[in-house]
C-alpha cells in the first residue's frame, strides 16, 4: 500500500539511486533534470564536457542512466510513484498522457506542488513495462505499454478524424467510439478506455462537454467571435432564448463579460439567427422560420389545398415554432387574411 512521501523523500531516493551510475550519467542526468545544475538542454550538456559530444551520443547516455535506474527504484521509496503510474496506465488500457499521469500521481501521493516533475517522469521512465513517446508536433506526451502499438494508437486517431470530417459536427463520443470499433472488427479488439485515452493524445481532437467530441478547428468548440460564441451557447442549451439570456449564459460558459446591446445587434445582423417571438431567437439550422406566428400559420395553409382544423394547423406550427398553443388559436381569429370555413376548421381568406 503506497503512503504519503515528501518531496525532499523523493529527492533524496533518487539522488541516493544515482550514486549507482557511472559519473557521465551522473552528470548528465543531473544537469538534464536540474538537480546540483539548472536544467539544461541536450545540446548545452554536450558542449560542457571538455570533449564535446553531440545531441544524440547526450540521449544514449540518458537512456542508459534510465535503465540502470529502473533496477534500482523497487528496491527505494520511488516505488510508490512507479506502482501508482502502472496502475493509471492499466485502467486506460495501455496508454496515457504524460500531463494526466504525472499530475494524478502527485495528488494521490500527496506530494507538493512543487516537486520536481521531471524526477516523477524518469521514474516512470524507468520502468521496463512502459514506454515514453518521442515528441512529434500536434501531439502530446504519453506513457504506454511495451505491447502497445504506436501504429495502433496513430491508426485510431485518423479513423476518428476520417469520421469526424464526414460528419461535420460534434458527435457522441460512445457513437464515435463504437464507429471505430466497428471499423477495426476482425483485426483487433478495442476497448472504449482504450480509444478514449489515445485520442487524448491529439491536439486537433477536443472533448467537449461530459459526453461529446469534435475536431479543435471548428468554431462551436473554439469559438472567437461574438456570433460564434451565441451559436455557441444555442447549440449548448438546444432552446430557442431570449437576448438578455444569450449574455448571461455567454459570461457562464466562457467567462467573458458581454453587453446585452451587442449581443442583440448581433443577433439582428446575421441570418444564422431567427427572431420567433418578441426578443427571443433560435438558430437557423433548427428549421425556424422567421417573421410573426400569424406569418407561420399563412405559411401553413399555403401548403395546403383544403381546410384544416385547429389541432392539424397548431401541429404544423409547433413543429418550427416554439409558443403556446393559445397564441395559435388567438392568431386564427384574424379576420383579414383568415376566414372559419366550419367548426375548428380554417383558411386563408379569398
Amino acid at each position: 500500500m503506497a503512503g504519503v512521501i515528501s518531496n525532499v523523500e523523493v529527492v533524496q531516493s533518487f539522488k541516493k539511486a544515482l550514486q549507482n551510475l557511472s559519473e557521465k550519467e551522473q552528470i548528465v542526468m543531473g544537469k538534464r533534470l536540474g538537480l546540483e545544475w539548472e536544467k539544461q538542454t541536450l545540446q548545452n550538456i554536450g558542449n560542457s564536457f571538455s570533449q564535446p559530444i553531440t545531441r544524440e551520443r547526450v540521449r544514449q547516455i540518458e537512456n542508459s542512466g534510465i535503465k540502470k535506474i529502473g533496477r534500482i527504484v523497487k528496491t527505494t521509496i520511488l516505488w510508490q510513484i512507479q506502482e501508482k503510474a502502472l496502475e493509471l496506465i492499466n485502467i486506460s488500457w495501455g496508454v496515457i498522457v504524460k500531463d494526466k499521469v504525472i499530475s494524478t500521481i502527485i495528488k494521490d501521493l500527496k506530494l507538493e506542488k512543487n516537486v520536481n516533475v521531471s524526477i516523477i517522469e524518469i521514474v516512470i521512465q524507468s520502468d521496463f513495462e512502459i514506454l515514453k513517446s518521442k515528441p512529434k508536433l500536434g501531439t502530446q506526451t504519453y506513457f504506454h505499454k511495451t505491447k502497445i502499438s504506436k501504429h495502433l494508437i496513430d491508426a485510431i486517431h485518423k479513423e476518428a478524424t476520417k469520421i469526424l470530417k464526414r460528419k461535420k459536427d460534434v458527435m457522441e463520443r460512445k457513437d464515435l467510439y463504437q464507429a471505430i470499433q466497428n471499423r477495426f472488427t476482425g483485426k483487433v479488439n478495442l476497448e472504449v478506455a482504450f480509444i478514449d485515452s489515445c485520442l487524448d493524445i491529439y491536439d486537433d481532437i477536443v472533448k467537449w462537454e461530459e459526453t461529446l467530441i469534435g475536431l479543435t478547428r471548428w468554431k462551436i468548440l473554439n469559438p472567437k467571435t461574438l456570433k460564434d460564441k451565441t451559436i455557441f451557447v444555442m447549440k449548448k442549451e438546444k432552446i430557442p432564448m431570449h437576448f438578455v439570456d444569450i449574455a448571461n449564459k455567454i459570461t457562464e460558459y466562457l467567462w467573458e463579460s458581454v453587453k446585452v446591446n451587442t449581443i442583440h445587434n448581433e443577433l439582428i445582423r446575421n441570418q444564422e439567427f431567427v427572431l420567433i417571438w418578441r426578443w427571443i431567437y433560435a438558430l437557423k439550422s433548427w428549421w425556424f422560420k422567421p417573421g410573426t406566428v400569424l406569418d407561420v400559420i399563412i405559411q401553413v395553409l399555403e401548403k395546403n389545398d383544403a381546410p384544416m382544423s385547429t389541432d392539424e394547423i397548431a401541429q404544423e406550427v409547433l413543429a418550427i415554432r416554439n409558443v403556446k398553443k393559445t397564441t395559435i388559436y388567438m392568431n386564427l381569429q384574424n379576420k383579414s387574411v383568415i376566414e372559419r370555413v366550419w367548426r375548428n376548421y380554417y383558411q386563408l381568406k379569398k
